[in-house]
């Protein structure tokens, strides 16, 4: 398949606004839009997920970035002034989780509302948001893949697209959406049938990181370890990070039933009933 997209869409003064930066915050506009009545429900205030957003949003972006400059250090070390350039492309997806997650636990604690709860209403909203800032990065190229022959690989052909040009690649960023189109189903069905709070959330975390280890292979990235990238190892660690608190909750905070917990009182004897000895 041959993409020929130009990821600029237009060109003002000095900004440029390209598919990238507005699938991606049309991703955010989407997930927060499915947040808000999955919020609702768990009784958490509309005004409260609006401000949780514009926190993981302001934290998000930050982690997002730093991750991408450090992992094309080689490339923005000859030039530091790059980095400012966003216009360009170059957010970490991981980054900007852990920004976010940052970014709401600090505003959880400031404003006094759940974070576990808050986490598992978003936790639909971040997997659909993020699939649709990926279809940004299939556009512009920002996410190679390996070289393939199979025949769905893509061939970016316009001169401005991040991706090489005229080289057949595996579309990374399409296999992580249908990916996340799982993941996505998966939470459905389990919403609000996992306890304790936070349980929805760190599954999908787990859930991610299988598939984003998986996917990782197709992508063209630099190796940090041996034959890893460093999304490899951040899969890696958030595997085992999500998977152990979520096995630690669920054995040490899910309250027995409420059977064993108050077991049911004694009946008084019968008037005339003999005492036991």
């Amino acid at each position: 398949m041959h993409i020929g997209i130009d990821p600029e869409i237009a060109q003002i003064w000095s900004f440029t606004i390209g598919w990238h930066g507005v699938l991606m915050f049309i991703g955010i506009v989407v997930g927060l839009a499915l947040t808000l009545p999955l919020a609702k429900k768990l009784g958490i205030p509309h005004e409260t997920t609006y401000t949780a957003a514009i926190w993981a949003v302001i934290f998000g972006f930050i982690g997002a970035r730093l991750t991408h400059v450090i992992d094309e250090w080689s490339y923005y070390s000859q030039d530091l002034l790059e980095i400012l350039a966003i216009q360009k492309g170059g957010l970490g997806w991981y980054g900007a989780l852990i920004g976010g997650i940052v970014g709401v636990a600090i505003c959880s604690r400031l404003n006094k509302f759940s974070l576990a709860r808050f986490a598992d209403a978003v936790a639909p909203g971040i997997i659909l948001g993020l699939s649709i800032g990926r279809i940004g990065c299939t556009i512009n190229g920002d996410a190679p893949g390996t070289e393939t022959s199979l025949p769905w690989g893509f061939i970016y052909t316009h001169p401005d697209a991040f991706s090489p040009l005229w080289v057949s690649t595996h579309p990374a960023p399409v296999y992580e959406i249908l990916w996340n189109m799982i993941v996505l189903v998966v939470l459905w069905r389990l919403w609000k049938r996992l306890s304790p709070d936070g349980s929805l959330f760190l599954v999908s975390l787990v859930l991610y990181a299988v598939g984003r280890f998986t996917i990782s292979w197709f992508r063209a990235e630099d190796l940090v370890l041996g034959p890893l990238h460093q999304s490899h190892l951040i899969s890696i660690a958030i595997f085992l990070i999500a998977g152990s608190l979520l096995v630690y909750r669920k054995t040490r905070l899910v309250k027995p039933d409420s059977a064993e917990e108050n077991p049911p009182e004694e009946k008084p004897p019968e008037p005339g009933t003999p005492a036991p000895a």
